[in-house]
Formats: structure tokens, sequence, C-alpha cells
């Protein structure tokens, strides 16, 4: 299993849009997203991805099976940016 973990950069965390941008990112790569010890979840889902109640300055664990790490990596640098201000 490959792993990044990255502190959530958007001032509003995971919530409405940049969950949407994150999701929408995520979708197809089978990468899954954890807070603390929480269960991860799979990155694509809005709905449980909004779940985790991330905010601005926590961190996540970004995970998956396969062996290509360009998705955990492009997504790692989305979640360290401001989505808000984009």
């Amino acid at each position: 299993m490959r792993t990044r973990t990255v502190i959530v950069g958007s001032a509003s965390g995971l919530h409405a849009r940049p969950a949407r941008v994150f999701t929408a990112a995520a979708a197809g790569t089978g990468v899954r997203i954890a807070k603390g010890d929480t269960e991860p979840v799979d990155a694509s889902s809005i709905l449980r991805v909004m779940t985790l109640g991330v905010a601005h300055g926590d961190e996540v664990t970004l995970s998956t099976e396969g062996a290509d790490t360009a998705a955990l990596d492009s997504l790692a640098e989305l979640l360290a940016r401001d989505l808000d201000a984009d």
C-alpha cells in the first residue's frame, strides 16, 4: 500500500466546493482518504469525504493499493492548496 500524509490547506477544510474539487480529481483513481484513526473512505465519494469532518489544518492520509503514485502525489498537492481561493 502506498500512502501520502498531507495537511489540508483549504480555509473551510473539505466542505462544499473544496470537497467537490477534490472528489472530482480523485474519481477513478482508487485512492482512499482517512482522518486520524478513522477507516479510509473512497476519495471520490463526496458524501463519504464530507462525513470525515476535515477542517483547515487537519492531517489526512491518502492511500492506494496500486503501484501508481502519481495520483497520490497530485491529490496530496491539491489538498495542500486553499481550494476556496482557486
